[in-house]
């Protein structure tokens, strides 16, 4: 997908006023972890999800994960930079969601997968989602799932795309949908 229009939504950090970038030290990793991070930060370049930066005034380490298939993935440790105020754009109350699935005679459950990164970082906060690696440093353009308040603006975006259909025929949760209907033949029409 290319990612949603930046004027439906996109993700500026909520910093305070005063708050001073932080540059945290050089984290080393195993060598054979390292060649597992390169081909990830590969992927993310490909993608277009990143960027390189010369200059970064914000700069976290990465935290490898490692997945149950044995994959590393990448996370982005945002711990100055997430101290900010939260955004209290309301998340759905899931025992409503649940209620409202109940008499449906189908529903198709979907997972908005990569669903974080189809949504842009605002072009003046996106430098301050630079990340170090040993050999390059880089800023995401498109939103970090380790950011704070980045679940209620994916929030506000699938509420923004969905909100004729929300509460009759789609149910979301961040990023995750049902789309419900009393009939076969009905369902097939969404």
């Amino acid at each position: 997908m290319p990612g949603l229009n930046p004027n439906l939504v996109s993700h500026t950090p909520i910093i305070e006023p005063g708050t001073k970038p932080v540059v945290q030290p050089r984290r080393n990793f195993h060598p054979e972890i390292e060649k597992q991070i390169k081909v990830e930060i590969e992927k993310l370049l490909a993608a277009g999800f990143i960027k390189p930066i010369k200059h970064p005034t914000w700069l976290p380490n990465i935290v490898p994960v490692k997945k149950k298939t044995g994959v590393i993935r990448i996370w982005t440790y945002y711990r100055d930079l997430n101290p900010c105020p939260k955004d209290e754009f309301p998340l759905p109350n899931m025992d409503i969601l649940i209620d409202s699935t109940s008499g449906q005679g189908l529903l198709s459950f979907m997972d908005g997968f990569s669903g974080y990164n189809q949504i842009k970082m605002s072009p003046k906060d996106a430098e301050k989602t630079t990340f170090r690696m040993p050999y390059e440093n880089f800023y995401y353009t498109v939103m970090s799932f380790s950011l704070k308040n980045a679940d209620t603006t994916h929030q506000r975006a699938m509420t923004a795309v969905f909100h004729d259909m929300m509460r009759k025929e789609v149910e979301d949760y961040v990023d995750d949908l049902v789309v419900k209907s009393r009939s076969r033949e009905s369902h097939r029409e969404f």
